[in-house]
């Protein structure tokens, strides 16, 4: 069974508490729920983390490499642009990643560096993106 690591990036504590109109008033407990009922419903095994660190986000994608996961979602929010160290430990770990936003960056005149590094990117599809990235990545072979 495929074991999907989901790791939120810097800002997503605060989703809900303000940009309410781009994000929607979704608390970041409120994310982890649906998500893990996403995860539910599809018979994938998740492990959820945030950190507002580079450092933190970084060293917890080279643990879940050496603890073989078989992927990532990565939304990396503040970490989207101008992260080298975290875009070079993408494409170091040995699962595939996928970037996803709730909302379309590009919409705000922001291009994603992180996406580049990323097996594909989800935007614009809101929570559902998330279960979109479970899938793919579940019945990836």
């Amino acid at each position: 069974m495929k074991r999907i690591l989901v790791i939120h990036g810097a800002g997503m504590d605060m989703r809900g508490k303000f940009a309410i109109e781009t994000f929607g008033p979704m608390l970041l407990p409120e994310y982890d729920e649906k998500i893990r009922a996403f995860a539910a419903e599809l018979g994938v095994p998740i492990e959820i983390f945030h950190s507002n660190s580079e450092g933190a986000v970084i060293d917890r994608l080279y643990a879940a490499h050496d603890q073989n996961f078989d992927g990532a979602i990565i939304n990396p929010a503040g970490f989207t642009r101008g992260y080298p160290a975290l875009n070079a430990a993408i494409t170091q770990v040995k699962f595939p990643v996928v970037e996803v936003h709730i909302s379309n960056p590009a919409r705000r005149g922001t291009v994603s560096e992180i996406g580049a590094a990323c097996m594909m990117t989800m935007v614009g599809f809101g929570i559902q993106g998330y279960a979109l990235a479970l899938r793919g990545l579940r019945d990836r072979s």
